[in-house]
């Protein structure tokens, strides 16, 4: 799952694209060629997020998974206090995805709270394919190797992997599972930038991926 600065073609293309690609996401074809700014280019289940308070003054909604869904946060913690901010909303943006294609809703109130601009239609979009597609998803997905720079006030960059080969589409009128070979490719690379919102959440304004990128299979 995932989006860029995602353009509006490449959202509209998330229909066929999740019933060629495990549901961890659609590749955005840019493969992150766009520079984003500050980074260096040279679980019933309640998902492992991290504990870490998130700041301002906003009330986070609570974010439950179904119970064949979860997903796990390695090394997702710094010790800086606004870096954690950061990987703790950026985690409840990950369930929130997650949870709205559990629920078939494009129109999920979540993913405004954690997602804007481009990103949240991108989000839309991809949840929506789903549901036109008459998918859902299982499984578990981990993600590590998380890497924040707070590189202004109130903005951030937030690199991290996932390894997605034990997450599966599910047919969502038979519950079945669509199981598939694990390859280079359940690997995924994923570069975001992130906006502090007056109250206080890291919100994700972009988002790019790449699958199979040897950061992460390496």
């Amino acid at each position: 799952m995932k989006r860029r600065s995602l353009p509006v073609a490449v959202a509209l293309a998330a229909t066929a694209a999740v019933l060629l690609t495990a549901c961890g996401g659609n590749d955005d074809s840019s493969k992150g060629n766009d520079k984003i700014a500050g980074t260096d280019t040279g679980g019933k289940k309640t998902s492992a997020a991290p504990s870490a308070s998130p700041s301002g003054s906003a009330t986070r909604p609570k974010v439950t998974l179904p119970g064949d869904v979860s997903n796990t946060f390695e090394s997702w913690k710094t010790g800086d206090a606004t870096k954690d901010a950061v990987l703790a909303d950026a985690s409840q943006r990950i369930n929130a995805l997650d949870y709205a294609i559990t629920q078939g809703n494009a129109d999920e109130p979540v993913l405004g709270f954690y997602y804007k601009g481009d990103a949240l239609v991108g989000a839309a979009q991809w949840v929506k394919g789903f549901a036109d597609a008459k998918k859902s998803m299982t499984g578990a997905t981990r993600y590590f190797d998380p890497k924040v720079d707070v590189y202004a006030k109130g903005k951030a960059t937030l690199t991290y992997c996932s390894f997605e080969g034990k997450a599966y589409l599910k047919d969502r009128k038979t519950g079945k599972a669509e199981i598939t070979p694990v390859t280079s490719k359940s690997y995924l690379l994923y570069t975001t930038r992130l906006e502090q919102s007056a109250k206080g959440v890291w919100q994700t304004a972009v988002l790019h991926s790449v699958r199979g990128n040897s950061a992460c299979t390496s």
